[in-house]
């Protein structure tokens, strides 16, 4: 069976007749030819896996062969090989976009190296992250069952977003196995979440949460001199960030954390949370005129900039500072044609709603559902939204001042799939991931209730008002027209309940390089 089908141009070609039968013992078919015109008439009429060209050749020199093969057939690895060192030629090779660069004299195993590099790095990538995978399976569930503190789940969750992007970049069909423990490490999650989350929230020994958030992270920055963005990404998961962290590398430093999201992990709880520095029943009580109940039609998170303000207020911070949403690329285009009005800020505040829209329309819209059908898509369409929108130049024109940057969000998403039945009346929540009403009929060992809200920080709309929490990949659904509504929701990206994804979310600390 053949390895690969190559073209190796080279002036002194019978010289490497030792290399090019050791490749054709390797399994290769290997062409020759001695000059650059030749080379261009076999790659016009032939097709090719890879093309060596020596650098140095008489008459169309090797960089003149490149240039033409590559207008023609630029998804051709082409291997340079040349005696020269020289800067300029290497750059001009480059920028040619060669696969690699040899000096001479080579030997054959460098020429079976490069050849494997380009032409058989997936499969070796696969074979290898495949059987590192399996070898790791074992320690991971070990791992699981003995998670006894929020640092061990931390560990558990990030190695999982490891190995998910590892198998996602070499394509492995190893899917099912990691979304199994992944399915059996969030089952262990909720427990740890049931049996710890009461005492969070009363003064028990804890994770930092969402309305510590400015407190322990923000504040000790700009009282120590710095000026700190503050960018918040709604429904942005640590998976998601991984993924955009390699188009920041070239400006930032990352410190990478996370932290956990209080319950519900909803916009209207999580992120009023963050900017207010308090619970939602403390917010409720103590500014009414910002909090905004369930069963009110207005919208959940339009009191953003008081609440930070009652923040700066309550801790006696005199800070300069802005507030800014971003729901589309217009408004970020505007904000950075508007830079120089609050560069001088202490603190900036902006909100980015893409990913948050984006698993609204992957809910809503067929053609969204399509274009995002798996986690892998999911991730990638949120890399390219990053890569072409105002968002990436927002974070390029923040790295030309000198302001530290606190990315992180309100809560992260989690894949639905597994539907279990609710009842409640006219006035209950529609989110599919928690539920809060007076008369709501469920099974208790399907979700984690709270049949008294206020001990744990939230509100009650009516004096028997009780929250249910799905966990892992459940979402609730009403048993009228249940047909269609678990049709509708099933294998969707929801959030509110609990699992790592929604509650385990990134805080990132970048420094301009």
């Amino acid at each position: 069976m053949k390895n690969g089908k190559i073209l190796w141009a080279d002036d002194e070609i019978d010289l490497l007749k030792p290399h090019i039968l050791f490749l054709q013992q390797k399994g290769y078919e290997v062409t020759t030819v001695s000059n650059g015109r030749d080379a261009l008439e076999k790659a016009a009429h032939e097709t090719f896996d890879l093309i060596i060209l020596d650098e140095n050749m008489p008459g169309l020199s090797g960089l003149d062969t490149l240039g033409q093969i590559k207008m023609e057939n630029p998804e051709i690895p082409v291997v340079m090989i040349t005696k020269s060192e020289e800067e300029n030629i290497m750059n001009q090779a480059i920028g040619n976009k060669i696969s690699d660069y040899l000096i001479k004299p080579v030997n054959p195993n460098q020429i079976l190296l490069s050849i494997k590099k380009n032409l058989h790095h997936k499969e070796i990538i696969l074979e290898k992250t495949s059987s590192d995978y399996r070898q790791e399976f074992q320690h991971i569930s070990s791992q699981i069952n003995d998670s006894y503190s929020w640092n061990d789940w931390f560990e558990v969750y990030k190695k999982l977003v490891f190995w998910e992007l590892e198998l996602t970049q070499a394509e492995s069909d190893m899917d099912e196995l990691l979304t199994m423990q992944k399915t059996e490490a969030n089952s262990a999650f909720a427990k740890f979440v049931k049996k710890n989350y009461e005492k969070w929230i009363t003064g028990g020994e804890h994770p930092l949460m969402s309305h510590e958030l400015f407190k322990t992270k923000v504040f000790p920055l700009i009282d120590n001199g710095e000026k700190v963005f503050f960018i918040l990404i709604d429904n942005f998961r640590f998976d998601q960030w991984r993924v955009i962290k390699p188009l920041l590398n070239e400006y930032f430093t990352a410190e990478e954390d996370l932290y956990f999201s209080i319950l519900p992990t909803a916009t209207q709880y999580a992120r009023n949370a963050i900017f207010s520095g308090l619970l939602p029943n403390q917010i409720a009580r103590m500014f009414p005129d910002l909090w905004v109940d369930e069963d009110e039609e207005e919208g959940k998170n339009l009191n953003e900039a008081p609440l930070i303000q009652t923040l700066l207020d309550r801790f006696r911070k005199r800070y300069t500072f802005s507030y800014n949403k971003i729901n589309e690329s217009a408004f970020g285009e505007r904000l950075i044609q508007n830079f120089p009005q609050i560069e001088n800020n202490q603190l900036n505040v902006c909100v980015l709603n893409f990913v948050d829209m984006l698993s609204h329309a992957r809910t809503e819209s067929k053609m969204i559902r399509e274009l995002a059908s798996s986690e892998a898509a999911y991730r990638s369409i949120t890399e390219s939204w990053f890569r072409h929108s105002s968002a990436l130049d927002l974070f390029r024109k923040i790295a030309e001042k000198d302001f530290k940057i606190i990315l992180t969000t309100d809560h992260g998403t989690v894949h639905v799939n597994n539907p279990i039945k609710v009842i409640g009346d006219k006035n209950t929540n529609t989110n599919l991931r928690y539920k809060v009403g007076k008369s709501l009929s469920y099974n208790p060992k399907q979700v984690y209730e709270i049949k008294t809200p206020e001990r744990y920080g939230l509100p009650s709309p009516n004096v028997s008002s009780t929250y249910i929490f799905a966990t892992n990949h459940d979402f609730f659904a009403y048993p009228n027209n249940y047909n269609y509504y678990v049709g509708y929701y099933k294998d969707t990206f929801q959030h509110g309940g609990i699992s790592m994804e929604e509650m385990m979310i990134p805080l990132i600390t970048l420094t301009k390089k």
